[in-house]
């Protein structure tokens, strides 16, 4: 990890702190399975559906399926979002207060959500809360960055992500994000030493 630190540079992760948590998830559900081009395009043509801004939990509960159709989304996610909304609305996932409990206890209610799973529940804890101690063992950059930079001749299982993160507690979303940006640079040539004779 001293050597990917050290290529990295300073850590320069910061939670994201524009809008609510309500519009933080709706736009990781829209997200979800889709190049980084065609989410923002439906993501932003949701948005103008109500004027050009985020909708709270109860405009997206009264907006009508075939308007929020009509931006792009599939009959699954708009499933999905609908369900954030009335959880959120009836208070069963309240986001106004989430930030209150623990990483776990935030995991378990976001998941009660269709569409939410541990992985984008974590990705909430780190980017939107900055939860310092989270390790999303499934990832896939992380477990290419492993891989690559612990000479491992197969993806590591969550067992081996664990294993292996256990020293970065409790700093593990930091170590994530070098692991992450690792990714951007060239992997380092084994060293080797020639033999003179």
């Amino acid at each position: 990890m001293g050597r990917i630190i050290k290529r990295v540079g300073r850590c320069a992760l910061r939670p994201k702190v524009e809008g609510t948590h309500f519009d933080h998830i709706v736009r990781a559900i829209v997200y979800q399975q889709l190049s980084g081009k065609a989410a923002a395009t439906i993501h932003s043509r949701v948005e103008a559906l109500f004027g050009g801004v985020p909708p709270s939990a109860f405009q997206l509960l009264g907006a009508k399926e075939e308007q929020l159709r009509s931006a792009g989304l599939s009959r699954q996610k708009l499933s999905y979002l609908k369900d954030l909304a009335a959880k959120t609305a009836e208070g069963s996932v309240p986001l106004h207060r989430i930030e209150e409990l623990d990483d776990e206890a935030i995991i378990e209610t976001l998941t009660a959500v269709k569409g939410v799973g541990r992985w984008t529940a974590q990705m909430f804890l780190m980017f939107r809360l900055g939860r310092p101690d989270v390790l999303p063992t499934v990832d896939l950059g992380i477990n290419k960055a492993i891989m690559r930079e612990y000479k491992m001749r197969r993806m590591p299982k969550p067992k081996d992500v664990e294993r292996i993160g256990a020293p970065w507690s409790p700093h593990s979303t930091v170590a994530c994000w070098y692991l992450w940006r690792s990714l951007e640079f060239p992997q380092l040539a084994k060293r080797t030493t020639k033999r003179s004779g």
